[in-house]
């Protein structure tokens, strides 16, 4: 089942002499439950496809489609609700806020788009990312590996359609970048939760199902790795 289709993305920066052509009529889909990895040297437009397919970017033209929804066809509140709802989003500075602790960065987004709190699920949550122990401590009280933890929370706390991950072990050390991956990867396999992630390390790239390679703004190649629901 398809969950997420790009269509002809084209992203261009700047005008004339100037204009930089980030995207250039990149198409693809992804299945329900896919891992897919997007790998691509530096430059070469893999950030500026998570941003668009996360919608806090628009393309200069092309469209994204998750769950059937023309998602940059929206108006820019409707956006917002389906971006909260839909697409889970995992940088790689955690961008958490300082000030709330724990539990209250994995819940905001929920609480912003006015729904009620699921203390059952924010328990299991918390459970699952190991921070039983935590919950009441701010960002800067927690090491890089925990506070990615509550990043990939926060995530999947509403059920989205599709977490986008842009190089979420790039900041951590070898032992915490392969703990965020277990972690990645067990709720892929076990929640069957759709996941793009966009990496430079090969080693990492090579675990998911499918491999989106880009350069100079092009799909240049889209390689299966394994079948879709076998082992990762």
């Amino acid at each position: 089942m398809e969950i997420l289709r790009c269509e002809h993305l084209t992203k261009e920066y700047g005008e004339g002499n100037t204009k930089i052509k980030a995207l250039n009529d990149v198409s693809f889909s992804v299945e329900k439950g896919e891992f897919v990895s997007i790998v691509g040297p530096s430059g070469s437009g893999k950030s500026t496809l998570l941003h668009i397919l996360g919608g806090v970017d628009k393309p200069t033209s092309g469209k994204v489609f998750v769950e059937g929804t023309d998602m940059h066809g929206l108006k820019e509140d409707k956006l917002a609700i389906f971006r909260r709802r839909q697409i889970g989003l995992i940088y790689q500075f955690y961008n958490l806020m300082p000030v709330l602790n724990v539990d209250e960065n994995i819940l905001l987004p929920h609480l912003l788009d006015g729904r009620k709190m699921d203390k059952e699920r924010l328990d299991m949550i918390v459970e699952q990312i190991g921070l039983n122990d935590r919950r009441n401590n701010l960002p800067n009280q927690l090491s890089g590996g925990q506070q990615q933890r509550v990043s990939i929370g926060r995530a999947m706390f509403s059920r989205p359609a599709i977490v986008l991950a842009d190089e979420p072990t790039g900041n951590l050390d070898r032992k915490n970048g392969q703990e965020i991956m277990s972690l990645l990867k067990k709720s892929n396999r076990e929640h069957k939760q759709t996941l793009i992630l966009i990496t430079h390390d090969e080693s990492i790239a090579l675990q998911a199902d499918r491999i989106i390679y880009i350069e100079d703004g092009k799909l240049t190649k889209d390689e299966r790795i394994r079948v879709l629901g076998g082992n990762n």
